[in-house]
């Protein structure tokens, strides 16, 4: 990475923000109205899963190629306290475009007014709906992908663990992109990456803690693996696994510690680190060579019938 690329991160990361004050303001900026333009290649349109006492909202994208497609089940980063399905529109459009895929993006609830559980047993709900009804998108279990980045990626890879436990389905594939697995990135961390990524690199360590603070409904929370996935100490009968890394991100080192894991618990598993990349690649524009690095990726691993 060169240097004058290198100095403008370095001004533009900022490890003294509180999110914990902020959290608002960067909601309302993620959340301003964007265009949308009318495209070829796909549809879509709202809808909402009953859950309890609540209903979530998802947005459904779907590709206007003839035949049976594969559906991505899709939760959004941004710390579990950020994020929406209008931010992540051209993402999931993105995806649905390139990976010829039904997407379905999930608007779980957000802490710190939906503490952990919350978001996750929303993630959880919508997951199950499409598992156990398979006259929604006419496809079967084997057909539905979970994806998720950042705190999505966190969600996603709890689901599975929930799904396993709770013995209703058994997701097959997952995608966890820069993917949270471990409960502190301070000085307690064993991970080298929060100490050579976590402060130059827009994503601080500090800010990654301030988001886990602000998800975790009690201190408790922070031993638990459906919070903290790399925590569980049974990773057995979890899905084939695609882990996608970003080479400067304080992450970095957790999702791929939890690739190894779940290897030694006998899951098929393929990490990939991007070079170069931060975290939050994956939202950057097509024209990106990371992006297009990651969905070439994501295709092989889509399409790969076989071992891993």
């Amino acid at each position: 990475m060169n240097k004058v690329l290198m100095a403008a991160l370095k001004a533009l990361s900022y490890p003294d923000i509180d999110i914990k004050k902020s959290y608002k303001i960067e909601r309302q900026l993620k959340s301003l109205p964007k265009l949308k333009v009318p495209s070829p290649y796909y549809t879509s349109w709202d809808h909402q899963v009953f859950a309890g006492d609540h209903q979530v909202p998802v947005r459904i994208f779907t590709p206007r190629t003839v035949g049976r497609h594969r559906v991505l089940v899709f939760f959004h980063g941004g710390g579990w306290v950020t994020g929406n399905i209008d931010s992540y529109d051209r993402v999931c459009r993105d995806m649905c475009q390139l990976t010829n895929c039904i997407v379905v993006s999930v608007d779980y609830r957000l802490a710190p007014e939906y503490p952990f559980p919350a978001g996750l047993e929303d993630c959880y709900q919508v997951t199950r709906e499409i598992f156990l009804d398979d006259s929604l998108f006419d496809t079967s279990p084997d057909e539905i992908v979970l994806v998720g980045d950042s705190a999505g990626g966190n969600l996603a890879a709890a689901v599975s663990l929930l799904a396993r436990d709770r013995r209703e389905f058994l997701p097959r594939r997952q995608i966890l992109i820069y993917p949270a697995t471990y409960p502190t990135h301070g000085a307690g961390s064993p991970f080298a990456s929060t100490r050579e990524n976590g402060q130059d690199y827009l994503l601080t360590s500090k800010r990654v803690d301030d988001y886990l603070q602000l998800y975790a409904g009690r201190p408790g929370d922070f031993q638990n693996p459906y919070f903290a996935p790399l925590l569980c100490g049974d990773l057995s009968r979890q899905p084939d696994t695609l882990i996608i890394t970003a080479e400067y991100d304080p992450l970095r080192d957790e999702g791929e510690a939890y690739g190894q894991k779940l290897s030694q618990f006998g899951a098929r598993v393929r990490t990939e680190r991007i070079p170069d990349a931060l975290h939050g690649f994956f939202s950057l524009p097509l024209g990106f060579a990371m992006v297009k690095d990651c969905y070439r990726i994501i295709g092989e691993f889509l399409s790969d019938t076989g071992a891993l």
